[in-house]
């Protein structure tokens, strides 16, 4: 059994933009489960942009994270020790838990991993919760149908990625933007996307989106917000559908800081545009639909998948500012221990 537990703890709330003294890397001994109670080994953790949005104490979604307490991630798990009923010592699991070796969890939202052909870090990605998003917002929310025009903004990350995967599986155009020459070679080159842009090295956002999306846009799937919004609304068709995930270009803007809304609003109206916000999770039919048709098209090789992968506890900060900055390829994970 472990002897001692490594954990990190949010040490202050950010005021801009995150920073390593915002954390603080702790050692305790190893919990030791109570009745009804699971000790969990965490194998693979996630890192994604809404926890940001947990380090500020303000009321939203879900719950802040508390100042001197272990920050929570998704995770993929090992059932070390099991005092309950619901599952077994030596099963793997995925659900939330902690910034930490070992996690206490009374098994509530744990979801079993059967075994399968797919590594089990996917289950962080592709297979859990960005995949889960990306297929919710194009179909659920953004009604994607046969010969549209999708595009999507972050291109390249964890959701973005399977997006434009999504999309050309359904036999729509998908185009996209990403920060890097590299990761715009990785959309058109792997993963399939029909045009895409650096919209770092661009002159106009606008032209850059028509010059992507032709013959306009039926649906856009939004991770940035701030300019990247406005440019697609220009470029929308009529009866287009905006699909509102993220909008990481405000993420890091202090709240009195925080700019106007995108112009062009006024397109809505003249356009019949919708736009909707969504919850990944509060579509757990859609989800479940997810991971059965996610599963049978990465076996068919209809989907690519890429992962940046820290390793070690104590290098989880790094790895969350690096994704908030855009510096992972696909879905960012820190590894804990060994499978």
């Amino acid at each position: 059994m472990p002897e001692t537990n490594k954990q990190i703890r949010l040490a202050s709330r950010p005021s801009g933009w995150v920073t390593p003294d915002n954390f603080t890397l702790t050692e305790e001994a190893a919990p030791e489960p109570a009745d009804g109670q699971l000790l969990l080994r965490n194998i693979y953790m996630s890192v994604d942009p809404y926890m940001r949005g947990r380090m500020n104490d303000r009321k939203s979604y879900v719950e802040p994270f508390g100042l001197g307490e272990v920050l929570q991630a998704g995770v993929v798990a090992e059932v070390m020790e099991s005092r309950s009923d619901k599952f077994s010592a030596g099963d793997i699991v995925t659900g939330m838990a902690g910034w930490e070796n070992y996690s206490l969890h009374n098994g509530a939202d744990l979801r079993k991993i059967a075994p399968g052909p797919a590594p089990l870090s996917y289950h962080l990605g592709i297979l859990g919760m960005p995949g889960m998003t990306a297929y919710v917002g194009l179909v659920g929310i953004g009604e994607a149908k046969e010969g549209e025009q999708v595009y999507v903004s972050a291109a390249s990350g964890a959701v973005g990625s399977v997006v434009g995967q999504i999309a050309k599986n359904l036999g729509c155009w998908a185009a996209g933007s990403a920060g890097s020459d590299e990761k715009v070679a990785l959309l058109k080159d792997e993963l399939g996307f029909d045009a895409a842009f650096n919209y770092k090295t661009t002159d106009s956002l606008h032209s850059a989106v028509h010059e992507v999306c032709p013959k306009g846009i039926d649906v856009y799937f939004e991770n940035v917000g701030g300019a990247m919004l406005e440019a697609a609304l220009f470029n929308m068709n009529p009866f287009g559908r905006i699909a509102l995930c993220g909008m990481i270009a405000d993420y890091n803007v202090k709240p009195e800081e925080m700019p106007p809304g995108p112009r062009g609003m006024i397109l809505m109206v003249g356009r019949s545009l919708k736009m909707q916000g969504f919850i990944v999770f509060n579509y757990p039919e859609l989800c479940q639909e997810w991971v059965a048709k996610g599963s049978q098209w990465l076996n068919e090789g209809k989907l690519k998948y890429r992962e940046t992968v820290a390793e070690g506890i104590e290098n989880a900060p790094a790895a969350f500012i690096g994704m908030l900055k855009g510096e992972n390829i696909g879905k960012q994970i820190v590894k804990l221990a060994d499978e």
